[in-house]
Parts: C-alpha cells; sequence; structure tokens
C-alpha cells in the first residue's frame, strides 16, 4: 500500500525517497533498496551530479516504469529558453527513461525572467519529457506568480520542511493555489533524534523518532516527503509508518515544535523566506 495526495487529477505518493548527497554506486544501491522497501517516488536533481546511478538504481529495481514516480530539478543555470529544453532532455538521457513524472525548478532565479523559464518549461511539458511540472524552494509569492504564469498545473513546491521550521505561509499558499508541499530534509538533518516530545510520541507507538515526523508529513493534506538515507535499515524503516496513526494531540504538539523555526538551508542565493506571523 502506498499512501497518495492527489492534486490536478495526479496521484503522488506521499513519501517517496530522497537521493542528496549519495554518490554513485551508493546512490545506485540505495534507490534499488528503496524500491524494494516499497517507496514509489524517487527524487533526485541535476545538481546532486547522481541521476545516471539514480537511473541504475531504478533499473535493477525492475519495476515497471508506470508503477514509478520519478522527480528531477534544472539547476538556476538552465533557466533560459533553449538552455532549459536541453538540459531536461539530458537528464531524462542519464536517468535511462522515456519522461520524468516530474521536473521542478529547483531555486528562484531572478537573473532570468520567470515567464520565460516557466514557457521554457512548459515547452518540456508539452513535448512530453514530463508528465508535470512544479518547483522548489520558492516563496508564497513566487509560487502564486508561477501558477499565473503558467499553462501547466504547478504540481508542487518542494521545501525545507521539518517539526522546527514554521511554514505556515507556504503551506497555505499551496492549499489555496490546489499545490502539493513537498518536504526536504525532513529529519532536519538527525536533530529530530535528540527530541525529546518526539522520542516520547515514538516510545508510545514503539516507532523511531524518524517514524513519527515522516508519519507527521504523512497525515498532513497536500504534504509529501523525502527522507534520505544511505542504510538499507533505515531505508526500509523510514517507509514503515502505515501501521499506526498519530492523534490529533500528537501532531499538534510535534507542529508545536516550529516555534523554534530554526531553517537549516539557507545559501546566499536563497530568496527572502517568508515570515511565519
Amino acid at each position: 500500500m502506498t499512501l497518495t495526495t492527489r492534486h490536478f487529477g495526479v496521484d503522488i505518493p506521499k513519501i517517496g525517497f530522497g537521493t542528496w548527497k549519495l554518490r554513485d554506486e551508493t546512490a545506485q544501491m540505495a534507490v534499488s533498496k528503496a524500491i524494494e522497501a516499497g517507496y514509489r517516488m524517487i527524487d533526485t536533481a541535476q545538481a546532486y551530479e547522481n541521476e545516471t546511478h539514480v537511473g541504475r538504481g531504478i533499473a535493477d529495481a525492475q519495476l515497471p516504469r508506470e508503477e514509478l514516480f520519478v522527480t528531477t530539478k534544472v539547476w538556476m543555470s538552465e533557466f533560459k529558453d533553449g538552455d532549459l529544453q536541453d538540459a531536461v532532455a539530458r537528464s531524462v538521457e542519464r536517468l535511462s527513461t522515456d519522461y520524468c513524472d516530474l521536473i521542478l525548478l529547483h531555486w528562484p532565479n531572478p537573473d532570468v525572467p520567470l515567464e520565460e523559464t516557466l514557457g521554457a518549461l512548459n515547452d518540456v511539458h508539452d513535448k512530453g519529457l514530463t508528465r508535470n511540472i512544479g518547483v522548489s524552494n520558492f516563496t508564497s509569492a513566487q509560487l502564486g506568480q508561477a501558477v499565473k504564469l503558467s499553462r501547466a498545473p504547478i504540481l508542487t513546491n518542494q521545501v525545507e520542511y521539518h517539526p522546527f521550521i514554521n511554514q505556515t505561509p507556504i503551506l497555505e499558499a499551496a492549499h489555496a493555489l490546489g499545490s502539493s508541499v513537498t518536504a526536504y530534509s525532513p529529519l532536519a538533518q538527525g536533530r529530530i533524534f535528540d527530541d525529546p516530545v518526539l522520542n516520547e510520541i515514538g516510545e508510545a507507538h514503539g516507532k523511531t523518532p524518524a517514524q513519527i515526523v515522516i508519519r507527521w508529513c504523512a497525515q498532513q493534506p497536500g504534504v509529501i516527503t523525502i527522507p534520505r538515507s544511505s542504510s538499507p535499515d533505515h531505508i526500509a524503516s523510514n517507509n514503515d509508518v502505515l501501521d499506526f496513526e498519530l492523534t490529533a494531540d500528537e501532531m499538534g504538539r510535534i507542529t508545536a515544535l516550529n516555534a523554534i523555526n530554526e531553517r537549516l538551508i539557507n545559501p546566499s542565493w536563497a530568496p527572502e523566506w517568508d515570515r511565519a506571523a
């Protein structure tokens, strides 16, 4: 069984496998193990420099292509019309597939008009290189602008999201526009393991803090999450969250941790982030 969320007529797995920082044979092994463990979404990016090995991991798993949801992201240097189409064609080739299920703009790039970039992204969609399009690391205002400029629906906005960051404006904007939010770094780069609230809730369910957080993400409407690991055991356990449910009180206690509002990913090219009320 795979938990899904439906947006614009598209069923998207709620738990996917992230591949950031996984390289070469490690990426290949991890992707194959993830599919074996039941993941049906694989997330990568041109900037991760692992698309070839991700594609090999997908091939190793020998799952029918239509049963898998494959996402990659276009880097900012390729946002001009013509450059973007060429970059996506190369990604699809590296992944050894005929198409991607979702292509995202990895970060907003103020040096290229968003209208031009969205036009190129829609062209990729029209040509069948991807079945869906979306964005990543966009503010709520930028997401709204992208929706207005795009002919095809903006399926998701992939952003940093874990219990220790308040992403309420992003969540509300996506919900209002019919889009989803994809949570990257959901385990807060390991910080969740030391949190007493997450440990206490985990003990109550016989689950790890990682499983609690992944379940917390999965229970939120319109939220997808893409945990990453290179350990086959952790890959499997992170997806083993279908046999329990968090109570409303537990969900609220976890969400309340966002008062810390700690952002872990904030490079020099990041936009001016939304401020939570």
